[in-house]
């Protein structure tokens, strides 16, 4: 399970690599289940590695329509921009239009950690929720579709038994607790999977990011609160 540590930038200023930009605009309003903004661009950004120690891998930023934008270095501004090993995952970063699909989510994952006893407890309004992921596990090839990159629904089988989003919520509740960060909600049914992305990268297979939100902070539109996850499973 990955640890907590201090975010690495402010919203205004990412210091992860750049991952996807999203026009909202193309989106329906009944594409997610995410009560998106209608219009503007959100940037993804990430590192698809678990440090261990720095757990908060990545940023988003929301960019309203018609705000005053200029482009950037793409990697001068990283933090870890001079790194060879770096330079070569960042190389393997897909270039490739983003084409919106909607396809049917179920949960693939059936524990939740949580910070006091029993420390793990099944998904928030599933109480049988290891039998779901069973049957949605076996089924899922024959009704939806895949892709690299996904808004909403539940996270993908990748990261094994355990919900991405619960994994999240327990880092920030220990960030906050750590006063690195504002309080948040101690009740997993107040967060969401904002997006995740798995980059089918050379040397780190498995590796899957998860950019998590409070269902609060997304409805004001406060992205610069999402925490953003890695699970690798070799």
């Amino acid at each position: 399970m990955p640890t907590c540590a201090h975010p690495l930038a402010s919203s205004n200023n990412p210091c992860h690599p750049f991952v996807a930009s999203i026009d909202l605009a193309t989106l329906s309003a009944d594409a997610t289940d995410l009560p998106l903004p209608p219009d503007g661009r959100l940037l993804l950004f990430a590192y698809p590695e678990d440090f261990g120690e720095l757990t908060d891998m990545g940023n988003v930023v929301y960019v309203p329509a018609g705000a005053a934008v200029e482009e950037r270095d793409k990697e001068g501004w990283a933090w870890f921009a001079n790194d060879d090993e770096y330079q070569e995952v960042f190389a393997q970063f897909p270039q490739e239009t983003l084409r919106a699909t909607v396809d049917v989510s179920l949960p693939y994952h059936y524990w939740v950690e949580i910070p006091e006893e029993p420390r793990w407890v099944p998904l928030p309004g599933h109480p049988r929720s290891e039998e779901l992921a069973a049957v949605w596990a076996e089924t899922h090839d024959d009704i939806a579709s895949s892709g690299r990159l996904r808004l909403g629904g539940y996270a993908d089988q990748e990261a094994v038994d355990t919900d991405p989003v619960g994994t999240a919520m327990t880092c920030a509740l220990k960030e906050a607790a750590a006063g690195r960060r504002e309080p948040v909600s101690d009740d997993l049914a107040d967060w969401v999977l904002l997006a995740e992305w798995g980059p089918w990268i050379d040397g780190l297979e498995g590796a899957t990011v998860h950019w998590s939100i409070q269902r609060t902070d997304l409805a004001a539109r406060r992205f610069e609160r999402a925490f953003t996850t890695v699970f690798r499973n070799p």
